[in-house]
């Protein structure tokens, strides 16, 4: 199975890219999140999501490990195919969508294209309370904005681990950790978010 493609982008279109890859063109299907950071003529790196059935062989590509992970982990929440995963992850950034998750936050899960309401609360259900898919391989993207997202993500995913780490569950600990975030904004830390979690988590009265 095709796990990484590395090559130059030889065509964009809707919804697809052809990745040139020493001369053998590979068709690879995308968001508009991922197709935009693209450009023609460029090198590229993609993590890829292989899909295969009886007619076809298909490959979803993706500027981050943590990304791929996300779109095959999606999936398995009842009612979620390709097309649903690749839309969650189009409308929502991995801390967005996160803390989505962790908030019970059914209104912006179900922003997606073909996203429900009855849909977006099964997928709060399927992961609420559980770790994010990190992805089995380091993310080395080629283009700017990527690192950033994966920072982020990274940062809530530490923070809610070291919260779980000093007996809080991990509910409890990712809710907190996507309040802070929400709070603190964009650019908040580890460290930040642990301290503001941990002051919301701590009892009142």
């Amino acid at each position: 199975m095709i796990g990484r493609l590395k090559g130059t982008i030889a065509a964009t279109g809707e919804g697809q890219a052809l990745i040139d890859v020493q001369g053998v063109g590979y068709l690879v299907h995308a968001g508009s999140r991922t197709l935009g950071k693209l450009t023609v003529g460029e090198a590229a790196e993609l993590f890829v999501e292989t899909q295969m059935s009886e007619s076809a062989i298909r490959l979803f590509a993706f500027v981050t490990g943590e990304e791929r992970a996300w779109f095959a982990r999606l999936q398995d929440a009842p009612g979620v195919g390709a097309k649903i995963a690749l839309a969650l992850l189009d409308t929502l950034s991995l801390p967005q969508l996160m803390d989505a998750i962790a908030l019970n936050d059914t209104g912006a899960i179900s922003r997606a294209n073909g996203v429900g309401k009855k849909l977006a609360e099964r997928i709060v259900t399927e992961f609420k309370g559980k770790p994010p898919p990190m992805g089995l391989f380091a993310s080395n993207p080629t283009t700017a904005a990527a690192p950033v997202a994966t920072a982020l993500s990274g940062a809530r995913a530490a923070a809610a681990s070291a919260l779980v780490n000093l007996g809080y569950t991990q509910a409890d600990a990712s809710r907190a950790v996507a309040q802070a975030a929400r709070d603190a904004g964009d650019g908040a830390t580890e460290s930040t978010l642990i301290r503001a979690a941990l002051k919301s988590l701590a009892p009142t009265g």
